[in-house]
């Protein structure tokens, strides 16, 4: 373990390394693109990937002759529902509970570090990243398994350099990374092949889950309306909202617990990531207030974590009945049930003196003042 700026990593701790199931010429890009700027704490983990990749190249290649063809013939159908909001605003319980309703298919935890792999090699693959998951998520007390869903965004980092955490394998350019989240600050081209490459990934999901509507979370698409609606024009939305001064202690949290186990260089000071942080809130909820009136009406609902996390049977009801879904009645038992299971997890409290909750508020006076948070709210 070696100490950082604020940071304690271990460099020897490669297998949580999200590039480990990135294509290898996905790592060559990356690789070019920030100058083979690699620190000495990323060489194992950069191996690691080289080596995965690599290995697993042959295995690619087949299932790409044997399936490309079919999933671009692939239809959506049934348009997705996109679970938005900020990290670290309850949106994996969300997805997680929702999910346990067999109707919907959602991208699990295998499907995002293996994207180009999960339709043909199941049996040879994800005992690797079953053995490289821990049983809990670094940040906090909730599960993680390979079959559990999770965030395409991961999968979208596997497959391109257009994604928001590969600005956590390089953090050095992670400012570039982070227009991949609004889709601002980028040529015409780059969003065209986003998109592509984002499509042809839900419809890898759609034919693996038989033409099930999915139902996905991803942080980053809470600022992606426009685009996300200029695929799917009948998605439908859900937007769960935080106290903002809990979000900033949480993303803290998770940038030091997290981004040190994802890093292939030597990470900047914390002011450097804070104002990161900072800026990508603003940004991502400056165009979330300016695009969701494009959502058709009858096609979002918003609701807040702090009644959420009290109740989240009364929020799952809301939403099946305003975003018109079949099957709460079906499955309130199934609901309750997962319900129960989490009460033993763990959320973290927090504290702060005046000088920082000054320092929030004016970071975040916009949505503080819009939905009338305070510290202890």
């Amino acid at each position: 373990m070696r100490k950082i700026n604020e940071f304690e990593i271990d460099p020897m701790n490669v297998t949580f390394e999200p590039l480990a199931g990135s294509t290898f010429i996905n790592i060559l890009r990356l690789l070019a693109q920030n100058r083979f700027k690699i620190d000495l704490i990323g060489f194992p983990r950069i191996l690691y990937s080289i080596i995965l990749s690599l290995s697993m190249s042959p295995m690619r290649f087949y299932e790409n002759i044997k399936f490309d063809k079919i999933i671009n013939e692939t239809k959506i159908d049934k348009h997705p529902i996109f679970i938005l909001g900020h990290w670290r605003t309850g949106t994996t319980y969300l997805h997680n509970l929702i999910s346990q309703d067999k109707q919907f298919g959602f991208p699990s935890t295998y499907h995002t570090v293996t994207p180009t792999l999960f339709l043909s090699f199941e049996k040879f693959i994800k005992p690797i990243v079953i053995n490289s998951l821990p049983e809990k998520r670094p940040q906090d007390d909730v599960d993680l398994g390979a079959d559990l869903p999770n965030e395409e965004e991961y999968a979208l980092g596997a497959l391109s350099p257009y994604s928001f955490y590969n600005g956590w394998c390089f953090p050095k350019n992670m400012g570039y990374y982070n227009n991949f989240v609004d889709l601002k600050n980028l040529s015409k081209n780059t969003v065209d092949n986003f998109k592509k490459i984002y499509l042809h990934y839900l419809k890898k999901l759609t034919y693996f889950y038989d033409g099930k509507q999915l139902i996905l979370k991803n942080p980053s698409n809470t600022s992606r309306i426009k685009f996300l609606l200029d695929i799917f024009p009948d998605a439908k939305f859900v937007n769960i909202i935080r106290n903002p001064y809990h979000v900033f202690l949480s993303m803290k949290r998770n940038i030091e617990k997290e981004m040190i186990l994802y890093t292939l260089q030597k990470p900047p000071k914390w002011e450097f990531f804070e104002k990161s942080m900072v800026d990508m809130y603003k940004r991502m909820f400056t165009k979330y207030f300016n695009e969701k009136k494009f959502i058709k009406k009858g096609k979002l609902v918003e609701i807040k974590y702090e009644d959420f996390i009290l109740n989240p049977l009364i929020d799952i009801e809301r939403i099946y009945s305003e975003l018109n879904l079949d099957g709460f009645n079906k499955n309130k038992e199934i609901f309750m049930e997962y319900i129960k299971s989490q009460s033993k997890i763990k959320t973290q409290k927090y504290r702060i003196d005046e000088i920082t909750k000054n320092k929030i508020y004016n970071y975040f006076k916009f949505t503080i003042d819009k939905w009338q948070y305070n510290f202890e709210t």
